[in-house]
């Protein structure tokens, strides 16, 4: 297979999207913050092991999201980024499972009525937009009108997703849902 990497920009300056012509990861997505994290998947681990400055590397469908802290030079970055891609995507498999630290550490919310409309409801307005800018939202705990959520890939560490965003998340699930709903970050892993 002939593969192609096109590099897209996010919302979030420290981020690159990194959108290929064939899936990363066939099931859901995945977060690393560390190359310590990526047992079992090269590829992750050989992207951190390009710069100190990768902080997270992120895997959905069909691109990975690499977000760096921000003293990183852009334009040698991308390019060892890409050529590490390319070099490594014919031996990656996209069915890679995990059993790291991160995964165990971050709790899954517990699967209600309520919470699968919020997500029904964030399905069809947020994370299309979310994932266009190469990252997600996970639901990790809703009790007392109170849901906690925890940005993935470029969200994570995205000034806009901190407050805008958080907002207007806010705000769809007060008119789709429920009215005294609110929601706040929870403490990432």
């Amino acid at each position: 297979m002939d593969y192609k990497l096109m590099i897209q920009s996010t919302p979030n300056p420290n981020a690159l999207k990194f959108v290929l012509n064939t899936v990363v990861k066939e099931e859901g997505n995945f977060t690393y913050k560390a190359a310590s994290e990526c047992e079992g998947n090269q590829l992750a681990e050989r992207l951190f092991g390009i710069s100190d400055h990768v902080k997270e590397v992120y895997f959905f469908d069909n691109y990975i999201t690499v977000t760096q802290d921000g003293r990183g030079d852009w334009d040698e970055l991308e390019t060892e980024i890409k050529a590490v891609i390319l070099d490594n995507i014919k031996d990656h498999d996209p069915a890679f499972k995990t059993a790291s630290p991160k995964e165990q550490k971050t709790p899954k919310v517990k699967r209600t009525p309520e919470i699968e409309k919020i997500d029904a409801i964030l399905d069809q307005t947020v994370r299309p937009a979310l994932q266009m800018d190469g990252g997600d939202i996970q639901l990790i705990d809703f009790d007392n009108k109170l849901l906690k959520v925890f940005y993935q890939g470029a969200c994570g560490s995205c000034p806009s997703s901190a407050m805008g965003t958080l907002q207007a998340i806010e705000n769809i699930l007060k008119n789709e849902f429920d009215p005294q709903i609110r929601v706040e970050l929870a403490e990432q892993h």
